[in-house]
């Protein structure tokens, strides 16, 4: 069968409300196929793709594959999913996610987005910075925009940005013609194995842009970084170096956190960018400006305008997200799962609590993960001034002896009285709400659902100020 946009129609996609899935539906839907899917539970990008066109089933049954001729399963889909089941005894064509993605980004100049962390903010900075100089991209993030509400979009230039996902090593099959690696550090070891296996795959990554005559962005900062710049470069392939390593091709120099976020120059062969300043706050978000704008330096577009695009970018949706504020306290909330995530996410929040305390909850995905960084995950959130660890998010997985949520709480490095281990959901938003002060900042992190609890804390806050007025 021809790979091919066009081919693919009608599409049905299994889990379609997925950051990756719904992207991938929603650039169908402006390519003019036609689209269904289905997926475990509403939700809001649910309800914006009916209203873009497709049909949305919640809940998984044969009949609702229809007449599809191809559908799409992420590797998080069960086999025995009866959607995908019909699939295979009618014969339609069935692809993974990163095939349909390959496929919808083989007719432009593709720039995939990968590392252990920052590939979500990188990839949204780079699109906006883009959408600044006029190039109107194409894109596929893992989380919506600020600015376009949106995780994807059908552009008219000849550039398509992609967050590529190595979780799975469905980034090995997109066929890019630039990419961007924030950092190499063991995770997803559930799928790979091990650390070399992780690595290996980052420099199979990279010589396949290389063959493709494409160039790879590398941050150097981390050693993981350092050893596969050094790999693709006795491979031949286009390596640009970025950090605050002396090392680095494109250097950062930090000048001052001014407001919410960090104002820096980035030294490009010895010659020092104009100023940059911007609107989101932490370090880490200062170089994932960076990747960006050495990426999109080299398709040629100027330097001036792409600093314009990053000062103006505002963030994504579960990217220290800001949901609300009542009796005093500030309520955040970050999709940080890793603990190289949750230090940077809040060193940032300790930025912008300034004189204020932080109150953390923090749920751990993935018992491999608990295990592997169990005492890792204490020394970050040691960060805050109080902790809340919930039980680890583990659906369908056999427990690890040791990988719980009370093994974490007991790392944390604080008094007593100042971490608690709480197992039940319901009780989560009272132990933070109890604890926060006027002036405070509390903060959900996690790749689950505890971004729902933020709504319940603000709802708390706001009884405890209604009564203090009466």
């Amino acid at each position: 069968m021809t790979d091919d946009v066009a081919s693919l129609g009608p599409v049905h996609i299994i889990g379609i409300g997925g950051a990756g899935m719904s992207g991938i539906a929603r650039i169908l839907l402006a390519r003019g196929v036609e689209v269904s899917g289905s997926d475990a539970k509403d939700s809001r990008r649910l309800a914006a793709l009916r209203a873009l066109g497709a049909t949305v089933f919640v809940g998984h049954a044969a009949n609702q594959i229809g007449n599809s001729k191809t559908v799409v399963a992420s590797t998080a889909i069960q086999q025995s999913n009866p959607e995908l089941v019909a699939a295979s005894e009618r014969g339609v064509r069935i692809l993974s996610r990163a095939r349909a993605l390959a496929i919808v980004m083989a007719e432009y100049r593709g720039i995939a987005v990968a590392g252990t962390h920052g590939k979500t903010t990188t990839t949204s900075m780079l699109t906006v910075a883009l959408q600044h100089c006029g190039a109107d991209p194409s894109f596929a993030i893992g989380s919506e925009l600020n600015e376009s509400g949106s995780n994807a979009h059908a552009g008219s230039g000849d550039i398509f940005v992609a967050e590529a996902d190595e979780s799975d090593g469905s980034f090995l099959q997109l066929g890019a013609n630039a990419g961007i690696v924030t950092n190499v550090e063991p995770d997803h070891l559930d799928y790979w194995g091990s650390f070399d296996a992780v690595e290996t795959a980052f420099v199979d990554f990279g010589k396949g842009i290389g063959s493709r005559g494409g160039f790879v962005v590398v941050r150097v900062d981390d050693a993981g970084g350092m050893r596969l710049a050094k790999a693709l470069r006795e491979n031949d392939v286009d390596v640009r170096t970025y950090g605050e390593s002396e090392e680095a091709d494109f250097r950062v120099e930090v000048l001052e956190r001014a407001g919410t976020g960090w104002s820096f120059y980035v030294v490009i062969h010895g010659v020092r960018s104009g100023p940059i300043q911007l609107q989101v706050p932490g370090r880490h978000n200062m170089l994932d400006a960076t990747g960006a704008l050495v990426c999109a330096l080299g398709f040629g577009f100027p330097i001036e305008a792409l600093i314009q695009g990053l000062e103006s970018f505002s963030g994504t949706r579960r990217r220290f997200e800001f949901r609300g504020q009542a009796a005093g306290v500030r309520v955040y909330d970050d999709y940080a799962h890793h603990p190289t995530e949750i230090a940077a996410t809040l060193h940032a929040a300790r930025d912008v609590a300034g004189e204020g305390r932080l109150v953390v909850a923090f749920q751990a995905h993935h018992y491999y993960r608990t295990a592997l960084f169990t005492k890792e995950f204490g020394q970050a959130l040691s960060i805050a001034d109080d902790v809340v660890v919930l039980e680890v998010f583990a659906p369908g997985e056999e427990p690890i002896p040791g990988a719980s949520g009370q093994q974490m709480a007991a790392n944390v490095e604080l008094s007593p009285e100042h971490v608690v281990f709480e197992p039940s959901w319901s009780k989560v938003p009272g132990h933070l709400a109890q604890r926060a002060q006027a002036g405070d900042l509390v903060m959900t992190l996690g790749a689950g659902d505890i971004s729902m609890l933020g709504p319940e804390v603000l709802s708390l806050l706001e009884k405890r100020e209604r009564a203090v007025q009466a």
